[in-house]
């Protein structure tokens, strides 16, 4: 039997099991094994066990593969998937790997397949399809990491904004090109040991994504001789790449916002020997192209033409014009940043974690990492290239050469802690202007602040950090007071003047049993619907001639609720009445039903599951909202529903490791039929969290998972 480390809130009473999954009360994985190798193949393992379906999706995102199984739908993803060359690119950036990251990646696979050769990978998700689990390449892990995250940018914001252009023309890009693009919510934030009350750090956040059911982050317990850590896990890949507790270090990231990615004009031909040519900087050059066929389920095959010019993949046009190409980090230099998932399990000190996340390349990260020793730091991590400001804006001609990338990449901020940290997707957590172009509002990370220093009083605990993830006063609503504050309510009707009174008394926290709340949402959703109907808007709903995949990034309801603070302030730019359109949503609001906020904002579980079994997931009523720190985001005016939020809570204790907490939106179990499918949910949305447990005393081994690779084969 093989000791435990040495480590911190290790608690391990000198009765250390051997090899296996072990689970605690909340079905959470324990893993033990004898060398990181032998860990990653029960990681996969488990993730093939615990994640089957899942798992098993992404795996045929990451090889446009989803319509073959399950229908037409998937054709526009599929499409995507093939034209930006995923797959390619998981496999090329697999062979740039170091041999060690190389072996414990494949160890990971290896476990998977492992479970598909037991009989371990079924479901009730797979027999309601007619489909079925297959091999995983060695490579598959980085394409599912890469699902998760090539959307993850800016490259959809650029479409919008050429768009934009092209219809309202150039000058009202920056209407909507705010500091509120699409898809922001996540918090981290830290405390020196001089803050609290165990003296030594304490960090905590909520990483926000969809709310996909199972979710998209697995808590878990990676233990070897190496290495004792407990974090977040991507379910199809090893390690624990966001956020992790090593005993010694724990970090945490939130999305820096960064502008990494670009989209070239490309003028298309078809040379006279059949080929394709794209025009350069330098004149006409060779592309490389192919035809691959998108088979669909119960209808007719696609064939699709895959271009990549030197810029990168045409991602949409092609030889019939309108041909943009995505030029990346990871496509570029054949670098994921898998270099850096085993140092950060072994690290014991803060220059640790940023060393190894020095191999970083994409998303970038914002990051906060604290140590035993005391030290605090903040520090970005990934490949930002230098280049024309003018890409970070919109499509840039491939022909330029002063649009051209030059190898080079920006120079990344860097700096101690010694009170408190925040980074909250906003422009000064996220580098400012050297790093990107659009960030989150300052809500967020004003509030945050305030909340540390109004409990900093009292020396700070895990409990104090932990009810922050909990705060729902809204950030936005001074500019909506102001626009309130500014209407004659001599001027309105008796039930518009009352409503408008009623907000303006409100205290801005959108609680789900708050009517206040309801009757400001409702109006905010009228008046969001009436400014988007706005003849001066009209023409953006035009028809843009991009793929349905983008159609959330081209939605001019969704982008007028993202860009409503800055529309209220200079409307009257493209001739709206911000004033006028109040007044008539406030008449609106006040004739609808009244309701509390939670009647309406209540939890949508995004689910590719056949046969609708998300229903088994319960109704839940939520508080928070987009621009409150309990970020469950809504659309207003076009979904009150919140289908993103909080998708992990969590706080990292770096004095105790046992007293650290966390909780995920629905359970430990990917499948609908096991107990522990969304047993956390009720805590989740009350703002709870979990015991860390890590005294194997309190674990139960399972006696379902096999714990060795297969005779004659080393992870």
């Amino acid at each position: 039997m093989t000791p435990a480390p040495a480590s911190p809130g290790n608690h391990t009473s000198g009765n250390v099991p051997g090899s296996g999954t072990y689970r605690d009360g909340w079905g959470i994985p324990h893993l033990r094994a004898d060398s990181a190798d032998q860990l990653a193949h029960l990681q996969g393992l488990n993730a093939a066990t615990d994640r089957s379906w899942q798992i098993e999706l992404e795996r045929w995102r990451s090889e446009g593969r989803t319509a073959e199984m399950l229908g037409a739908d998937g054709v526009p993803w599929d499409r995507f998937s093939r034209q930006c060359r995923l797959d390619d690119t998981a496999r090329r950036c697999f062979e740039s790997l170091d041999a060690d990251t190389q072996r414990w990646c494949t160890g990971y696979v290896d476990g998977i397949n492992q479970a598909l050769d037991a009989g371990l990978r079924g479901g009730p998700e797979f027999d309601q399809s007619g489909t079925a689990p297959a091999r995983w390449n060695p490579w598959t892990p980085l394409g599912v990491f890469l699902v998760q995250h090539i959307l993850f940018s800016t490259f959809p914001n650029k479409l919008f904004r050429a768009h934009v252009a092209r219809t309202l023309g150039p000058e009202a890009v920056a209407l909507f090109s705010i500091e509120a693009p699409v898809w922001s919510g996540s918090n981290a934030w830290a405390a020196h040991g001089s803050a609290t009350a165990g003296g030594s750090p304490l960090i905590a956040g909520d990483p926000h994504r969809i709310l996909e059911l199972p979710g998209v982050y697995q808590q878990i317990h990676l233990s070897c001789p190496e290495f004792d850590a407990v974090g977040f896990a991507f379910p199809g890949v090893p390690g624990l790449p966001h956020f992790g507790h090593t005993g010694h270090t724990a970090w945490a990231i939130t999305n820096a916002m960064a502008d990494y990615q670009d989209l070239f004009e490309e003028e298309l031909r078809r040379s006279a020997d059949g080929g394709i040519q794209a025009y350069g900087p330098l004149g006409w050059e060779s592309a490389v192209a192919s035809v691959e066929t998108i088979l669909v389920r119960g209808g007719a095959s696609e064939d699709v033409e895959v271009i990549e010019t030197a810029r990168g993949p045409v991602v949409a046009g092609g030889l019939d014009g309108g041909a943009l190409s995505l030029r990346m980090p990871a496509r570029v230099e054949g670098r994921l940043g898998f270099e850096a998932l085993l140092p950060l399990l072994r690290s014991r000190r803060v220059a640790d974690v940023e060393t190894a996340l020095e191999r970083w390349v994409e998303p970038v990260n914002s990051v906060l990492a604290a140590d035993t020793e005391g030290t605090v730091r903040h520090f970005l991590a990934g490949l930002v290239p230098r280049r024309n400001h003018e890409n970070r804006r919109v499509p840039v001609p491939a022909a330029s050469a002063e649009h051209a990338w030059d190898g080079s990449y920006v120079q990344l901020p860097r700096t101690g802690v010694d009170r408190f940290a925040v980074s909250a997707n906003d422009r000064e957590a996220g580098g400012g202007d050297p790093v990107g172009m659009e960030f989150a509002p300052a809500h967020r990370a004003r509030r945050i602040r305030e909340l540390l220093e109004t409990a900093d009083a009292e020396p700070l605990t895990v409990a104090d950090m932990q009810a922050i993830h909990s705060d729902t006063l809204l950030g936005s609503l001074p500019a909506f007071r102001a626009l309130l504050g500014s209407l004659d309510a001599r001027t309105l009707a008796p039930a518009a003047a009352r409503l408008r009174a009623r907000i303006l008394a409100w205290d801005g926290h959108m609680a789900a049993g708050s009517g206040d709340a309801g009757a400001f949402a409702a109006w905010r959703s009228a008046l969001v619907r009436r400014i988007a109907r706005h003849p001066a808007l009209e023409p953006l709903a035009t028809a843009h001639g991009y793929s349905p995949l983008f159609g959330p990034w081209l939605s001019v309801a969704s982008r007028v609720g993202f860009a409503i603070e800055t529309l209220l302030l200079r409307g009257t730019e493209l001739g709206i009445d911000t004033g006028a359109e109040a007044a008539a949503a406030l008449a609106e609001a006040a004739a609808g039903p009244e309701e509390s906020w939670g009647g309406h904002h209540t939890l949508l579980a995004v689910h590719e599951l056949p046969g609708r079994l998300a229903a088994r997931v319960p109704a839940t009523a939520l508080s928070g909202d987009t621009g409150c720190v309990l970020a469950t985001e809504s659309l207003p005016g076009v979904e009150d529903r919140s289908f993103r939020g909080p998708v992990a809570r969590y706080v990292w204790d770096l004095a105790d490791r046992a007293n650290s907490r966390w909780v995920v939106p629905f359970g430990a179990d990917g499948n609908p039929e096991r107990p522990h499918f969304s047993d956390q949910l009720p805590l989740w949305a009350a703002g709870g969290l979990v015991p860390v447990i890590t005294d194997w005393n309190l674990l139960v081994k399972d006696p379902a998972l096999a714990t060795e690779p297969p005779s004659g084969r080393t992870p």
